[in-house]
């Protein structure tokens, strides 16, 4: 009878103090009596998919890119869609530039000769059967994130919310 009583005992104590007993954990032998901590919980990581939507998210909110791809402008003329490119393209890019730091793969000239040293490279052209070439002309510089520092992401994968408006 008396071992159920400590279980008890223990089970409550565990419960809402998070220590054993002392009485209980020096007649078992235990002399040191350590408070029992629940583990910390993992801090949740965006990935890949989650930091996407992410950047979309952005850049729907700062410049409105998403509803610019979406919509369908071959009802406008070209003046129309330049005046329009234009004040998303800029907004886009400095959403970019306070978010991401971008580098070029290959900081060279374009249009110049280039080596394939560079790991992140894509053969475009005459490509050997190999797969392989020591070079060509740089044709696109490449772009790769030297630094990302997006904000904390919001709740589930909503790249903007529906706007109602209330009258």
């Amino acid at each position: 009878m008396n071992r159920i009583v400590f279980a008890f005992r223990c089970f409550f104590s565990i419960l809402f103090r998070g220590t054993l007993p002392s009485d209980i954990a020096q007649a078992y032998g235990y002399s040191k009596v350590v408070p029992m901590r629940p583990a910390p919980a993992p801090k949740p990581q965006l990935g890949p998919a989650e930091g996407a939507v992410q950047m979309l998210s952005i850049l729907q909110r700062d410049s409105r890119l998403v509803d610019f791809l979406m919509e369908d402008i071959s009802a406008y003329s070209d003046e129309q869609v330049g005046a329009a490119v234009r004040d998303v393209q800029q907004q886009a890019r400095k959403s970019m530039e306070r978010y991401l730091q971008l580098v070029p793969v290959i900081d060279g000239v374009e249009g110049t000769y280039a080596k394939t040293e560079a790991v992140e490279v894509k053969l475009i052209g005459n490509v050997p059967a190999s797969g392989k070439a020591p070079g060509g002309t740089l044709r696109h510089k490449g772009w790769r994130a030297a630094k990302v520092d997006l904000p904390p992401a919001g709740p589930g994968n909503v790249v903007a919310p529906a706007e109602i408006e209330v009258e």
